[in-house]
């Protein structure tokens, strides 16, 4: 396998719906486009890029709409799934391809599974790192979110309001960015104590973050680089998708209960408070992912699974690329 290196990644801008995409590329052949999630951008794909082009393929990794150097709409609504949908296809066109296989982290595997369910033309196999595939339909998202907290408050209902969650990351951006890392990997949070996915009546997240350490897979200048983007942006680019839940449910109403037929993978850590939510979508797979050829649950690892265990990921991503039809 020939090696490659970050020297050999090239940054790029190409155009987009929304004015612009980011992109790092690295590698010749079939594409491969990585779609990152909350809180990250294109550099939570620093492993798989040499890997992947390692193994013969053109790996391309993007800042998602409203992170990094994407553009950033100011309305809410810029930041619906269909919007993302449409971003994917024109770095796909931009690229000079006529499709892709599309793998996501966290929002990006929910990005990744929208793309192959309402482009099929344009995604020829889907991979999901953390987060199912869950059809669309069902009640309104945040009918079920408001639910969810009891006497306290789901993190996904906290960060509807624009401007709340804003208040608390933005004023220590790299602290609020270390906590949530550390709460979200293995060994996850706090022995003991309650996750930070559920927040006390006036509390903050960050109450229920580990104080005081840095994940495994995280170094300093890794944080460095993750925090100087939000620093830089802000953080309601990445907030705002998490608003659009709503809008989602709507546009997609078509879709209600519609399976992804395309090949595809699914690859999580089983400390992944993700699985505990949505274990009924993993068990619908044979329903819903009716050409699921690749499932992999990782011991001992959590949410962030291509930092967290990039050499595994890496090595589980190019085999089932390579068992894909040509």
């Amino acid at each position: 396998m020939p090696q490659t290196s970050a020297a050999d990644r090239t940054h790029r801008l190409v155009p987009s719906p929304a004015g612009r995409v980011h992109l790092v590329e690295q590698g010749d052949g079939p594409l491969v486009l990585l779609l990152h999630g909350f809180p990250e951008s294109w550099y939570a794909w620093r492993h798989q890029l040499p890997a992947l082009a390692g193994a013969g393929y053109r790996a391309v990794a993007v800042d998602v709409r409203g992170y990094g150097r994407s553009s950033r709409p100011a309305a809410v609504a810029d930041y619906r799934m269909l919007a993302l949908v449409e971003d994917a296809v024109a770095v796909v066109e931009a690229l000079g391809e006529e499709s892709a296989v599309v793998v996501g982290h966290d929002w990006g595997a929910s990005i990744a599974a929208t793309c192959a369910l309402v482009r099929p033309d344009a995604f020829r196999a889907v991979g999901m790192l953390s987060v199912p595939y869950t059809p669309p339909g069902g009640p309104r998202p945040s009918d079920v979110f408001a639910a969810m907290g009891g006497d306290e408050e789901f993190y996904v209902s906290r960060f509807q309001e624009p401007g709340r969650a804003e208040a608390e990351m933005e004023p220590d951006v790299r602290g609020w960015l270390a906590g949530f890392y550390a709460a979200l990997s293995a060994p996850a949070g706090r022995p003991g104590q309650p996750g930070p996915y559920f927040v006390a009546r006036g509390g903050r997240m960050r109450d229920r973050f580990p104080e005081g350490r840095l994940p495994q897979w995280l170094s300093e200048a890794d944080l460095d680089v993750f925090a100087g983007e939000f620093e830089r942006t802000g953080m309601t680019g990445a907030l705002n998708r998490y608003r659009n839940m709503d809008r989602d449910w709507e546009d997609l109403a078509g879709f209600a209960g519609a399976p992804v037929t395309h090949p595809s993978l699914f690859l999580a850590g089983r400390l992944d408070a993700s699985l505990a939510w949505l274990a009924d979508a993993v068990e619908a797979f044979p329903v819903t992912l009716p050409g699921l050829t690749a499932r992999h649950l990782l011991d001992g690892c959590g949410h962030f699974v291509q930092q967290e265990r990039p050499a595994e990921t890496s090595r589980l991503l190019v085999e089932w690329l390579a068992g894909l039809p040509a």
